[in-house]
């Protein structure tokens, strides 16, 4: 009886104990559902949640990596640029350069676009 009251609560324990979920890399915020609201319907409530999602993911990162995901920062930074923001945009867009500098190549040229 003890055996089988012991093998119960150890099974209980490493069941309970499993069910976690487990934490992602990044903290999304929202951020897939924001963005394709904002493409399909390019409102000024959609670009302000997108808008929203962005600063909360550069802000407030509590994934496993505790840093901004790759390409947030230039999404970010363009769409400034687009809205007329360039020095803010240029801003973001060199953050996103010096967390993934393999993006380098291809975020560069956009900066030189804009920085003459």
């Amino acid at each position: 009886m003890k055996n089988k009251l012991l093998i119960l609560a150890t099974a209980l324990i490493i069941g309970l104990t499993s069910c976690g979920t487990p934490r992602s890399l990044y903290s999304w915020y929202n951020y897939d559902s924001n963005l394709y609201s904002y493409n399909k319907k390019r409102t000024e409530k959609e670009e302000k949640a997108l808008v929203e999602a962005y600063e909360k993911i550069i802000n407030k990162q509590r994934g496993i990596r505790n840093t901004i995901p790759p390409g947030i920062c230039a999404e970010y930074g363009f769409m400034l640029i687009e809205k007329g923001n360039i020095s803010e945009g240029i801003t973001y867009l060199k953050r996103e350069v010096a967390l993934y500098p393999e993006s380098s190549i291809f975020i560069n040229r956009i900066i030189a676009q804009y920085e003459n």
